[in-house]
């Protein structure tokens, strides 16, 4: 298979939906840029199906009847996109789709609020269905048509596509991308980071690949009735009060720690997780593996790129149980091994139910539509951007406090709409 050169650009042409709110979503791949924001340059993945049609077109009557019938179809230009299966997706909440439905988007795009990176116009491309046809009998649709032909559009922002080569791309979709994104070499950073709208398989076998999966449920199944059990535990030990803080350096000066503290030892615990979570995220899931390592690509695709390719793969947004558990006890025989065996379990409880908060959130963020204005809702927008096109900074999952503190806050930016 002959790869294709990572700043080639491409197009999906999907095939005619077949009925109201149906859609073919295929894969995209792109460069990215130093300052970890995605370039215009692009590469697009071919899907499992052999290669479409050429694109289908549609009336304004037909549009109008799948919208009658709950689908969010919009348009760029005479170009239509089925968002029907994106709507909850939406960083800006599903509503601000649905408002939309039907109409010209591509002033939207530019902003304000804020204008889209290029990876969410081309995140856009992947549901693409067909063209706006004009019926030159009937008035109505000649002006949309005209309408849709005369939408300004800046021409330096715009990606030049062309129809894809389905024989040819940096890996074959067809089979399991573990083993093959270790050849990628130089060009694995800039492909892992252009994310597609599609789930991923990572193993040949079956079995391992089940294993690599996980539903959001089994996190609060499994660690919610250890922390509860923990809690509960240690409680009644510390309320026995002949736990002492420095009792193992000097008895002259160690201090008794009262019941009263529990709370405080727990919430404490709570926030090592947010620190633990900020530097994990930043400098083990964001490291840059080198291009001549095979196994190290390999093992940063399987902890976080499969994530960063497929960020709406549902099955890959938590933790499986086995790596999880190794985690987990590395972080406790840590807190074990500098503090009382009592004021541990508490923090490590504190701890544990921190990461549960934070594996429920991040999988909100990805799949949930909270209330715009909401602290979910920011945060959740937060984290779009970090997906899209600050992959170097906005490291914070459950909170953006160590952003502040470490100065990696994604900027504000300012988006003036464009005339």
């Amino acid at each position: 298979m002959r790869a294709r050169h990572a700043n080639e650009q491409v197009r999906w042409r999907p095939a005619r939906c077949g009925g109201p709110g149906s859609r073919d979503v295929r894969g995209a791949l792109g460069g990215r840029g130093a300052d970890g924001r995605a370039p215009r340059s692009e590469l697009r993945s071919p899907a499992m199906a052999p290669a479409p049609p050429p694109a289908a077109s549609f009336s304004p009557a037909e549009v109008q009847r799948r919208l009658a019938a709950g689908a969010c179809w919009v348009r760029r230009g005479a170009s239509l996109y089925d968002l029907t299966g994106f709507v909850r997706h939406h960083p800006g909440g599903e509503q601000l789709l649905r408002a939309r439905a039907g109409q010209d988007i591509s002033a939207d795009l530019d902003g304000p609020p804020h204008r889209h990176s290029d990876n969410a116009r081309r995140w856009l491309e992947q549901y693409y269905v067909g063209e706006l046809r004009v019926d030159p009998q009937d008035p109505t649709e000649n002006g949309a048509v005209a309408s849709a032909d005369t939408q300004k559009i800046d021409p330096a922002m715009e990606p030049q596509f062309k129809v894809v080569d389905w024989d040819k791309d940096l890996v074959d979709w067809r089979k399991p991308l573990l083993w093959q994104v270790g050849h990628l070499g130089e060009k694995y950073d800039e492909w892992v980071h252009q994310p597609v709208a599609r789930p991923i398989r990572l193993f040949h076998s079956d079995l391992i690949e089940a294993l690599s999966k996980t539903v959001w449920y089994s996190v609060p199944i499994i660690w919610v009735p250890l922390v509860l059990y923990l809690s509960w535990s240690y409680y009644r030990t510390l309320s026995q009060d002949n736990t002492r803080l420095f009792a193992s350096f000097t008895t002259d000066y160690s201090v008794v720690v009262p019941k009263s503290m529990f709370a405080g030892l727990f919430v404490l615990g709570m926030l090592f997780w947010t620190l633990m979570e900020y530097l994990i995220h930043r400098f083990l899931f964001h490291m840059k593996p080198p291009s001549d390592s095979h196994y190290l690509i390999m093992l940063h695709f399987v902890m976080h790129g499969q994530h960063h390719k497929a960020p709406f793969d549902g099955s890959r947004l938590v933790f499986p149980p086995v790596p999880a558990s190794l985690v987990i006890a590395f972080f406790y025989v840590l807190l074990r091994l500098v503090l009382p065996e009592v004021v541990a379990g508490i923090i490590f409880a504190g701890g544990l139910l921190g990461y549960v908060l934070y594996d429920m959130t991040h999988y909100y963020l990805h799949f949930g539509s909270p209330h715009k204005g909401s602290y979910l809702y920011n945060m959740k927008a937060h984290h779009v951007k970090h997906h899209f096109e600050y992959q170097k900074s906005g490291f914070g999952i459950s909170t953006k406090l160590w952003d502040y503190f470490f100065h990696t806050l994604i900027p504000e930016e300012s988006h003036p709409k464009m005339q």
